[in-house]
This record gives structure tokens, C-alpha cells and sequence, in this order.
């Protein structure tokens, strides 16, 4: 008679230990899935010795030890296949987009991809990307997939593993005291590094952001601008209509406004605005600057709150003032969630927007923002109209990596441009062609916007004020796109344009708050302005506002 309970016990045959692929995986994420660290490594200067190849070769040893150690607590006979699957294919888009664009995955990089749209994964998507993909996790995962594996008896694959978790620290303990003195100075000088640990530093960013969420008070939001309210307006004075378009991924040292050699604003040159020179974002991607540049703390206070607040746009419609957020981007991040709000893509309340020419596949490019616009302004209530506007255009602007995508192709005055979502392949001239189409374009859909905005003059007090979110890299030091951890970003990616436009006829001597604006184009100005400056054109009264944070109010009485 066979005993089923004494074959249980016994090794079910010929194949793999668990622990075994464990170690397989461990090794395979180390090396081939690391391959934009090892290559940022050996750029270093002080990498260029036999002490920099044994550290690096340390440090492999390292990541290969923490990888194994991991998935050992995973080795068991139906769980390690899963587990090393998620690793291989984390570790291989990680190292795809790490390599590729220079980001890292940080915290940050992280909250922005959780928050992304299809459109924005579309342009993402290239034949490299897939033949990465092929090579470092379709081919091994086959091969896992087929690989036989036997189990041994719970007691003993639990000895085992802990063996090997015990092993992997003791193995990565002493590495670290051996190369302790490299590895800090590396760690200390180049903090780059410790984000292209891969897959590692995905999952602890994503560990971060969810320690983050759960680290507020669940709830209601708290409460801002209680006291709000419209302030006294001169006899005969309009309300304000002011349109604050948030721009995308825009640099201010390619816009000609600001001295760049190119004609990138060949159109706001010959209109009456301000153009201010020295702007800082609050973050290096949407994710974190958006929220930040909306609200009233300022971006140390932000980034340190006890838990979340309302933000500008609600103590706007709290002061009695109409709302309304159009977006042409992957979403508001919850700004936009108490007030009106819209997508360029929304067929109400005219005809369907997809059908128009500017719109086609699910994208539209950024003068959709203005369509049927008189409509959605008419649909807010009239009481609150008549105290003021406040409109927020959100630009798809010029998001990357698909430049070329931002502008239509009878407004693409630099070329030959890079039509591929792969930068590294394009000459680098043919990027920033590619790039200044976008910004030439953007300087377009601005000026449309002030032309709307003259057309309803007869009823309103129109401004205008565009910022950019965040900027971008665009090859410097082999660096692309954006989202790099704001204490190591270069300079590219938080210089960010800023315009403004109060209402003059075109001549740029019309209005004299523009002629004071220009002349203090080159005060240091950041995201922590934006607050206050907007609550002064809208002419808002509440304690929230700062005066000496209002980047306009000592041109206001001029």
C-alpha cells in the first residue's frame, strides 16, 4: 500500500529547488537588469582604477545578494515563478526607461507614473522598448516557465530558506564593511545612484508613497479661505476674467521672450506681456508640482503638512468667484474635483470634439482648450460670473517623449525633427527641433487665448498668466525627459517660463503695469509666488493672501 503522508515528505523528484532559481534571478536582476547603473558607474572619474572595478564589482555582488536574499523568502514551490516574475519585468521596463532617458525611480517618478494615462503609456511604447523587454524578461521567463521544479518536505524548505536569507545578509553586511568607504563617498557625491538600484528602488518608492498616504489623517480635507470674498472694486470697475493656463513640461530658456536665439515666440512678441526670466518650479514632474504650485503653503510647507488642504481653485469658488478647469493632460491630480471642470475631449457642450480636426485617436492638441469655450464659461451660474472668472487651461504643451506630437504639422517652423519616442536615436539637433516646435506652438495657442480673451473684454477685465509646471532635459549630460529628485535636478528641468498678460491693446508701451512687469523680469520668482499673485489679479480678500508673495502687487497702482 502506498503512504501518500511518507512520499509527502520525500523530494518529489527531478527539477529545481526553489531556492535555486531564486539565486538564478538574483544574479540575472544584478547584472543584465542593472545594466544603466553599471554604466553610470563606469562613467565616474574615480571608477577609471582597479579599486573602482573591484567596488563596482562589489556593489554587483551586493544587489545580487539583496535580489536573492528577497526572493528566497519567496521560494516556495507556488510562489517563487510569481515572484521572480515581478521582479524580471519591473527590473526590465525600470532599466529600459532608466537607461534610455536618464530618469530615475524615485518617490516622485513613481507617484507620476500611478498617475499617468493610457495616451501618455502610448507615447511611451518603441521597438527598443520591446526588444528590451524581449531580452531581459521574455526569454528568461519562458525558460522559468518551462523549468521543472520539486519541493522538499515544508519543515526543510523553510530551514533552507532561512538559510539563505540568513546567508544574503551576512554575505551583504560584509561587502558593505569591506567597500564601506566607497560606497558612502559614491552614495554621498553621486545620490543618483541609490534610485538606479533596480528593481529595489521601484518597489521602495512605491513603499514610500504609500507610507506617505497613509501617514495623513484620513477625512475631509482641511479647510482654506473661510473668509474669502470678492474685494471693493472701483465705480465702473469689470470683474475679472483671468485665464491661467498651466503649461507642460516647458523651459524658459527656449522661449525668445526670454532671450533664447531662436523665433519661438514669434507671435507674444508683437503683444503686450511679461515675460519673467528667473521662475523655479516647485517639483521636476506634473505629480508633484501641480498640487505644490496650487497651493497656499509654499513648497517646504507642502512637502512637510500634517495632512492634505484645499487649494487655490476652492477658496476661489469659495470666495462666490466661477470656476471652471479644461484639461488637456492626464488628469488635474485632484485639484480640479470640486469645482467644474472639463476635458478637451468632452463632446458637451457642442459638437463632439473628437470629430474636429484638432483632435484625433484619443489626443487633442492644445487650441481644443479653446473650443466651445463661451459654452462651458455660459454654463456656470451667472451670480458667481458676475464677481469674476477664474479659467484654468491645462496644456498638453510639450510633454515628451513624442515632440513631435505637440505641434500640428503646418506649425513646425524647426526641422528636421526626431519623430521617434526613443531620443537617443535622433541627432540631438533634430530633439530640440523637435522640442521648439512645441514651445512655438504653445506661444500660438497663448497668443489665441489673448485674442479670446480681447473678444470678451465688453463684460470682463481680462488677463491672462501661463507657467509651466516643470522643465525638461533634453540630452545635457545624456539626460532626457524630466522627474529627477529635486535636490540632484539640473537647472533645465525647474526653470520654468512664466507670462503675463493684463489686458493692453498689443502695444508695448499701452499698459504701464506691463512696462512695471518687464522691469522686474529678472526677480527671483518660484511655484510659492503663484498663490498669492493670482489671488491679487482675481482682486480676492482673504488671510490666506500674502502681499509680499504677490509677484504683481507693487505693479498693481502703477
Amino acid at each position: 500500500m502506498v503512504d501518500l503522508k511518507e512520499i509527502s515528505r520525500k523530494p518529489s523528484g527531478r527539477g529545481w529547488n526553489p531556492l535555486s532559481l531564486a539565486l538564478l534571478a538574483g544574479i540575472w536582476i544584478a547584472t543584465l537588469g542593472n545594466w544603466p547603473l553599471w554604466l553610470a558607474l563606469a562613467r565616474l572619474p574615480e571608477m577609471a582604477s582597479p579599486r573602482g572595478a573591484l567596488f563596482i564589482a562589489a556593489f554587483g555582488l551586493m544587489i545580487a545578494a539583496l535580489t536573492a536574499g528577497l526572493l528566497a523568502l519567496a521560494a516556495w514551490r507556488h510562489s517563487i515563478k510569481p515572484a521572480i516574475a515581478a521582479l524580471v519585468v519591473s527590473a526590465a521596463i525600470g532599466a529600459y526607461f532608466m537607461g534610455t532617458y536618464g530618469v530615475v525611480l524615485d518617490p516622485t517618478m513613481m507617484m507620476n507614473v500611478l498617475q499617468t494615462d493610457a495616451r501618455e503609456v502610448g507615447d511611451l511604447l518603441s521597438f527598443a522598448l520591446v526588444l528590451n523587454l524581449l531580452i531581459l524578461a521574455v526569454l528568461p521567463l519562458v525558460w522559468l516557465w518551462r523549468a521543472r521544479l520539486r519541493s522538499l518536505p515544508l519543515a526543510a524548505q523553510a530551514v533552507r530558506n532561512g538559510l539563505v536569507v540568513f546567508g544574503c545578509v551576512l554575505l551583504l553586511a560584509a561587502l558593505v564593511v569591506a567597500v564601506y568607504a566607497d560606497l558612502s563617498a559614491t552614495m554621498r557625491n553621486h545620490r543618483s545612484m541609490r534610485y538606479l538600484i533596480n528593481p529595489v528602488n521601484a518597489y521602495f518608492s512605491l513603499g514610500v508613497i504609500a507610507k506617505e498616504a497613509n501617514a495623513r489623517p484620513a477625512g475631509p480635507l482641511r479647510t482654506i479661505g473661510t473668509d474669502a470674498r470678492p474685494g471693493p472694486r472701483a465705480p465702473g470697475a469689470l470683474p475679472p476674467l483671468l485665464v491661467l493656463v498651466v503649461g507642460e513640461t516647458a523651459r524658459a530658456d527656449h522661449f525668445s521672450l526670454n532671450g533664447y536665439a531662436r523665433p519661438t515666440n514669434p507671435e507674444l512678441e508683437k503683444l503686450d506681456v511679461a515675460s519673467f526670466r528667473d521662475v523655479t518650479s516647485c517639483g521636476t514632474n506634473t505629480a508633484a508640482s501641480l498640487p505644490c504650485m496650487f497651493s497656499a503653503r509654499g513648497r517646504s510647507a507642502y512637502a512637510a503638512r500634517d495632512r492634505d488642504e484645499e487649494n487655490l481653485l476652492d477658496l476661489a469658488q469659495r470666495a462666490g468667484l466661477a470656476v471652471l478647469w479644461v484639461d488637456n493632460q492626464a488628469g488635474c491630480k485632484g485639484l480640479c474635483d470640486r469645482v467644474p471642470h472639463a476635458s478637451a475631449l468632452d463632446a458637451a457642450p457642442a459638437p463632439a470634439l473628437p470629430g474636429a480636426p484638432l483632435c484625433s485617436e484619443g489626443e487633442c492638441y492644445d487650441e481644443a482648450l479653446l473650443e466651445n469655450l463661451e459654452a462651458r464659461l455660459a454654463a456656470l451660474p451667472e451670480d458667481r460670473r458676475g464677481r469674476g472668472v477664474l479659467l484654468v487651461l491645462h496644456q498638453m504643451g510639450s510633454h515628451g517623449p513624442a515632440y513631435y506630437k505637440r505641434s500640428p504639422p503646418d506649425r513646425k517652423p524647426f526641422r528636421p525633427e526626431c519623430e521617434t519616442t526613443v531620443l537617443q536615436q535622433c541627432e540631438r539637433a533634430t530633439v530640440i527641433n523637435a522640442y521648439d516646435n512645441s514651445i512655438a506652438y504653445t506661444d500660438h495657442v497663448l497668443a489665441e487665448t489673448i485674442r479670446w480673451l480681447t473678444r470678451h473684454s465688453t463684460g470682463h477685465q481680462p488677463a491672462l498668466l501661463y507657467v509651466s509646471d516643470h522643465g525638461e532635459s533634453l540630452g545635457e549630460n545624456n539626460l532626457y525627459l524630466h522627474g529627477l529628485p529635486y535636490a540632484l535636478a539640473p537647472r533645465e528641468q525647474t526653470h520654468v517660463p512664466m507670462i503675463a498678460w493684463l489686458g493692453g491693446t498689443g502695444n508695448a508701451t499701452a499698459d504701464p503695469r506691463i512696462a512695471c512687469l518687464r522691469g522686474r523680469r529678472d526677480l527671483p520668482l518660484t511655484h510659492d509666488h503663484l498663490f498669492h499673485t493670482v489671488l491679487g489679479l482675481l482682486g480676492i480678500e482673504a488671510r490666506e493672501y500674502n502681499r509680499a508673495m504677490d509677484a504683481f502687487a507693487p505693479c498693481r497702482a502703477s
